[in-house]
């Protein structure tokens, strides 16, 4: 991820879009996984190298249970941005994740005797780019220079990568958590180039908005987040409205400081008299105006200082 762990609890960690993920991307819409089913994992490992010892960490990772019996250990990797070397990336995940089931077996068999059974473990990377294919290697065959007699010597590792901005209307429509929202944003930019937000409700608001401000690289989906945003009335049309709101003070914040540093440049004590005063009379668009229009700066300061003309 660009920028990893900016929450304390990501969107997909959330047991709800964890399983819709899974049933939608893996098994078609199928609700095979369930909320209640489903234990999270830490995402951090070890490995061992040149003699230390090294940590990774996943992005998230969940075990799929039936009772006490593990069924499965799912990973998930969010990426913005290509990277050439994923497959050895996941082929490291998914081996310190058997690793450690042979650890644990040799455990049980000391403490009881019996064998821990063996469950098998799947990562999905989740590619949110929507300006260009993933063209680079998905398989850990692409990753390597292979000499032809050992090619059948050498086990390949294929990675389950999905595409979300490619994902076709009929997999964006089978979501029912929150993800749905953000594979139908990138699914529009893809296509159209530009955004129209739906009416659907948004359940885990300052995740989804944190997941939102990562992946798109804009920190306004983040700035705009307020706790009055819970309580399942939020909309994306309403986060926008916020969005776009962000970005007009930021303009004039940008306007008044590019003002102020103009007058001060030019030692301009008048200028810089006007524009604190216009300020400190919530004149904003006053402020933007008389930086770029000298008649109208003029005229202002005719009236407001005529003394010190």
């Amino acid at each position: 991820m660009a920028e990893k762990d900016i929450a304390e609890k990501t969107l997909e960690a959330y047991n709800d879009v964890f399983a819709d993920i899974i049933n939608v991307l893996l098994f078609g819409g199928k609700l095979l996984v369930k909320e209640d089913e489903l234990v999270d994992e830490s995402p951090k490992s070890t490995y061992k190298a040149d003699g230390k010892l090294h940590e990774q960490e996943r992005d998230v990772a969940k075990y799929w249970r039936k009772g006490f019996v593990r069924i499965a250990l799912y990973g998930l990797e969010n990426q913005t941005d290509i990277d050439y070397d994923m497959p050895l990336r996941l082929f490291s995940y998914d081996g310190t994740a058997y690793r450690a089931q042979l650890l644990a077996d040799k455990e049980m068999k000391e403490k009881s005797g019996k064998a821990v059974p063996r469950y098998p473990v799947v990562t999905l990377v989740l590619y949110f780019g929507y300006d260009r294919r993933w063209k680079t290697p998905r398989t850990l065959y692409e990753c390597l220079d292979i000499p032809e007699e050992l090619e059948p010597f050498v086990n390949d590792y294929h990675m389950n990568l999905y595409e979300i901005a490619y994902l076709t209307d009929e997999q964006v429509q089978m979501f029912s958590s929150d993800f749905k929202i953000v594979a139908d944003y990138f699914v529009q930019m893809r296509k159209n180039k530009n955004y129209t937000a739906p009416q659907a409700t948004i359940k885990h608001v300052h995740e989804l908005l944190q997941l939102m401000s990562v992946m798109t690289k804009d920190n306004r989906y983040e700035e705009v987040y307020s706790p009055d945003m819970k309580g399942g009335q939020t909309t994306m049309c309403d986060v926008l409205d916020r969005v776009e709101n962000k970005g007009i003070e930021k303009g004039i914040q940008k306007g008044i400081e590019e003002g102020i540093q103009k007058g001060i440049e030019k030692g301009e004590d008048t200028i810089l008299s006007l524009i604190r005063y216009l300020l400190s009379n919530n004149r904003t668009d006053d402020i933007k105006r008389v930086t770029e229009d000298a008649a109208y700066r003029n005229k202002l300061l005719t009236e407001i200082f005529p003394d010190k003309l």
